[in-house]
């Protein structure tokens, strides 16, 4: 782990446990009210999509962190990678989908706390996968040249790199409508793309314009519904 991030992270955790083992909350309200979360389970409710010709570990790491136990995700991938499955079109990607809680109705909502380090552009970091009208997403976040972007156009963040940012995605299936947090502030309202199945993916998908080497680190995977 790069020290900076790790340093980042070490400083973020303490203050993520102060504040839970002494049950203060911030004022403003947070995204995740009103929601129940559900129980995630490792390895059952987590499917690592890789390369297909690499095992898993030249690709992806996960680790709990003492004294935290926190479960720290570190995903990379190639512009040169082969596609998780073989055959397939699509570019590389080291993600993780969340598996057992596809929906396709009601209000769900992911959690997570993200960092990406400089250098990895035209990446996508998180999917809402799932879309109507023969669309496959209804909403990816990517990383250009140190901005978090919906898709590649809607600037959400600048200057990213090596910072930690919590990420609060909710997808309301009836109203059609996916709303964006980071650190509790939110940042965007967009429109849903149709009836479909959907889940969640995180980790880095190689996009246009991608460059060679693409990270992602993750911990605080939560799903939560209402």
């Amino acid at each position: 782990m790069d020290k900076n991030i790790y340093k980042s992270f070490l400083i973020l955790v303490v203050y993520l446990s102060f504040f839970k083992n002494n049950g203060q909350h911030m004022i403003m309200a947070a995204p995740t009210d009103g929601f129940t979360a559900v129980n995630l389970v490792r390895p059952n409710n987590f499917q690592l999509h890789k390369p297909y010709d690499q095992p898993a570990q030249n690709r992806y790491s996960g680790t709990t962190l003492s004294p935290f136990s926190y479960f720290y995700e570190k995903f990379w991938v190639y512009s040169t990678d082969q596609p998780f499955m073989q055959g397939s079109p699509t570019k590389p990607r080291t993600e993780m989908r969340i598996s057992g809680y596809d929906y396709t109705s009601g209000v769900w909502q992911f959690e997570g706390h993200f960092v990406v380090p400089s250098g990895t552009t035209g990446a996508c970091i998180f999917q809402v996968f799932g879309a109507g009208n023969g669309q496959a997403t209804t909403l990816q976040l990517r990383v250009y040249g140190g901005n978090l972007m919906i898709y590649n156009s809607q600037t959400i963040a600048s200057n990213i790199y090596g910072k930690w940012f919590k990420l609060n995605v909710i997808h309301d299936v009836g109203n059609s409508r996916v709303t964006i947090f980071l650190d509790d502030e939110q940042k965007a309202v967009v429109g849903g793309r149709g009836p479909s199945t959907f889940y969640f993916k995180y980790g880095v998908y190689a996009q246009e314009g991608s460059s060679n080497y693409m990270q992602s680190d993750w911990f605080g995977i939560r799903i939560l519904r209402r």
